[in-house]
């Protein structure tokens, strides 16, 4: 069996490979949630007792779980420590989802498979720690790391700032160097890292990195999308470096992300390099990722609200 910890794009997808596959799939998430054709159980991830109850019997855990960010310090913990108890509990594998924070800012920003974890921000540390504790537990473990998330659903920059100026027609501020080099994960891509590393055991004890497209710039990013898709174009500017911080004495989400500023303000570029060497992993082709992006927004799907922050700029 193999047991996915949450419903967002990159845990919906997980599902929906193993399913394919075959396999008996169990999707456990506070609410229920995930693919109609999975074992779906609602249970709060953190409850260590029974997180190893559900998990009985499991091959894989995947932790696919993403709480808001201003949840983090409180709610990674605990779930991070019952997802350990799991895997030890049935001998498991667990699969981590992960972004590149725990690198933090690195000279030209430049990550790679063997980038020291380097982050001095809270949200970095917390990853950080998870990682290091998952190593030190005496399980099989793997974790997946990837870039400003592209797809369906996802939360990255398109989700945060161009979905809803081309939902609503309006300036597209962008809180970002327009034209740094920037690094782009499709979230069905790294679902395909999680499933195949689970299962091979030259990744375990390691960090790898997921597909990624990298060295497009946000502007060119964009400006493919419109070409690609036929969306309507929207003019993107530049938001001030210094107005999300100060929005960020307010807003607690704008203080979140002001944190992060430093993956946005230069270059911003993840190294798949070792990865592709041993695992050969595809790469979605850009024009369908944005392609479904577009039919996501066309949905009314593609826009998160919690990150909506293109506002800060509205008189």
């Amino acid at each position: 069996m193999d047991v996915i910890l949450g419903a967002g794009p990159v845990g919906t997808a997980v599902a929906q490979q193993l399913i394919a596959q075959d396999r008996h799939v169990r999707v456990i998430t506070r609410s229920g949630s995930g693919p109609a054709s999975a074992d779906r159980v609602a249970a709060d991830v953190a409850d260590q007792d029974r997180l190893i109850t559900l998990t009985r019997g499991s091959d894989v855990i995947y932790n696919c779980v993403n709480p808001p960010y201003t949840a983090w310090p409180k709610a990674w913990p605990p779930m991070s420590a019952a997802m350990i108890a799991a895997a030890r509990a049935h001998d498991a594998v667990l699969a981590i989802t992960a972004p590149v924070y725990a690198y933090g800012s690195q000279p030209g920003g430049h990550m790679t498979e063997h980038t020291p974890l380097a982050a001095v921000g809270r949200k970095g540390r917390i990853r950080r720690a998870m990682w290091e504790d998952a190593r030190a537990a005496g399980i099989r473990t793997v974790e997946v790391r990837g870039a400003d998330y592209l797809g369906a659903r996802t939360t990255g920059v398109f989700s945060a700032v161009l979905a809803p100026a081309v939902a609503k027609g309006r300036t597209a501020w962008m809180p970002a160097d327009l034209d740094a080099p920037h690094s782009w994960t499709y979230a069905g891509d790294m679902a395909t890292a999680l499933v195949t590393l689970a299962r091979d055991d030259r990744s375990w004890g390691n960090a790898w990195h997921a597909p990624t497209h990298t060295g497009l710039s946000i502007r060119d990013l964009a400006g493919h999308f419109f070409a690609v898709t036929g969306a309507p174009e929207v003019p993107l500017r530049r938001m001030p470096r210094w107005m999300m911080r100060r929005a960020g004495l307010l807003v607690p989400m704008a203080r979140e992300l002001a944190e992060m500023d430093y993956q946005f303000y230069g270059p911003f570029l993840l190294d798949t390099t070792e990865t592709d060497r041993v695992f050969g992993l595809p790469r979605t082709d850009l024009d369908t990722v944005l392609r479904e992006e577009a039919a996501s927004l066309k949905g009314g799907n593609a826009v998160d609200e919690r990150l909506d922050v293109t506002g800060i700029m509205e008189p």
